[in-house]
């Protein structure tokens, strides 16, 4: 099924409570071969969410994909609750497919407190009212993409409009950042925890792609073997996924087959709302 509007996305990402501290869910095909990462992501967000006091607001989450999800089975997510202090949760998520971990991820809560305050400045960019989505553009060039790549062209809850479009017909080595205009297709209702999920699975886009542009004179993108390993987020501020956020990303770092990537997001307004850390594999395909 193709989920085009962020409503379905909310569809697919719920869960089913089967026991205290259990809950199953289903699976979306975003193109890829197994079950996208940012998926796995929002839905055990949302199942230590279901386990904790609504006046308390997900700020960090820190997780590692051990195996690839198979799209055919539904994923059942396993909460611990670690410990409900004065001013922080925190639970432990565990995601289980055929009997085997295939992700983990500990989540901490807060009360909402004041404290000091500062914050580094968005980027001064292009807005993204004077750019073209992700999708448009590769669809112009779709009889010169490879076949690996052709079945991403398809409709998405999340609309990405690059300021600096990655070449995937004459790719030419970058420095390796980017900044990428994102927001929901649709209109998601006045809830934070809601809005936290869908930036969770929003935020599993773009990271790994920004550590391919320092190497594109020396192989292509599609040559290469991309899987996310960890997935760290915090988050700092409201927002609203409803009005467009700005994704700086870069990659201070790859070696040993792997890349580390970074993720500051910005409100409109330039308020830093959500910072992001992952590594990831990368390494060329066997011929």
């Amino acid at each position: 099924m193709q989920i085009v509007d962020v409503s379905e996305l909310c569809k697919a990402l719920d869960l089913e409570q089967i026991e205290v501290n259990i809950f199953r869910g289903t699976n979306h095909d975003i193109g890829a071969h197994h079950v996208f990462g940012g998926q796995v992501l929002s839905q055990a967000l949302h199942a230590a969410m279901l386990t904790t006091p609504e006046d308390r607001i997900a700020h960090s989450m820190h997780a590692y994909f051990i195996l690839p999800g198979d799209l055919q089975h539904p994923i059942i997510y396993m909460v611990d609750q670690v410990r409900d202090g004065g001013s922080f949760t925190t639970r432990r998520v565990k995601a289980i497919q055929n009997g085997k971990d295939i992700f983990i991820m500990a989540v901490s809560f807060q009360l909402k407190q004041e404290g000091l305050e500062h914050q580094i400045p968005m980027p001064e960019i292009i807005p993204p009212d004077d750019l073209q989505s992700d999708q448009d553009l590769l669809s112009q060039f779709s009889d010169r993409l490879p076949e690996s790549f052709k079945r991403f062209l398809r409709p998405r809850p999340i609309e990405f409009r690059p300021v600096d479009p990655f070449d995937f017909i004459l790719p030419e080595k970058r420095d390796p950042i980017r900044h990428i205009w994102f927001r929901a297709k649709g209109e998601l209702p006045d809830d934070l925890a809601l809005h936290q999920r869908i930036l969770a699975y929003a935020s599993d886009y773009n990271l790994l792609t920004t550590a391919i542009q320092p190497h594109q004179d020396e192989i292509q993108i599609y040559q290469v073997q991309l899987a996310s390993l960890d997935h760290a987020m915090w988050f700092h501020r409201p927002f609203n996924m409803n009005d467009w956020l700005l994704y700086e990303v870069d990659s201070p770092s790859a070696s040993n087959a792997r890349g580390f990537t970074r993720g500051s997001i910005f409100s409109r307004d330039g308020s830093l709302v959500a910072s992001v850390a992952q590594e990831g594999l990368i390494r060329p395909k066997k011929k």
